[in-house]
C-alpha cells in the first residue's frame, strides 16, 4: 500500500502493518473524542513515526497514487477530524 504523509512525501507500506497501525489510528480517534490535545499529539506522532519505520520511502520524483493520506506531524485536532473517515484514518 502506499501512504502519504502530508507535506513530506510517499512510503510503501506492506498490508500485513496495517493491523497494529490500526491499534494506534483507535488510540488517536478516542482522544480526538475526548478532547486530549497533549494525548491526541504524542499519538499522531507515534503513528506517523512507525509508518516512517515500517514503511519504504519512494524517490521525491516518484508520483504513485496514494492508498490512504495521514496528517502533517503538526496537524491538530481539527484539521485531523476533517480528514477522518468512519473507521479513522486507517480504513480496517
Amino acid at each position: 500500500m502506499i501512504v502519504r504523509i502530508m507535506g513530506e512525501g510517499q512510503v510503501e507500506l506492506a498490508d500485513s502493518h496495517v493491523a497494529e497501525l490500526n491499534t494506534l489510528d483507535d488510540l488517536l480517534l478516542t482522544e480526538m473524542e475526548r478532547g486530549d490535545g497533549p494525548g491526541f499529539r504524542g499519538t499522531l506522532h507515534a503513528l506517523l513515526h512507525r509508518v516512517r519505520e515500517l514503511g519504504t520511502p519512494l524517490p521525491d520524483d516518484s508520483l504513485e497514487p496514494s492508498e490512504l493520506i495521514l496528517p502533517s506531524p503538526d496537524a491538530d485536532l481539527e484539521e485531523v477530524r476533517a480528514m477522518l473517515g468512519d473507521d479513522g484514518l486507517i480504513p480496517g
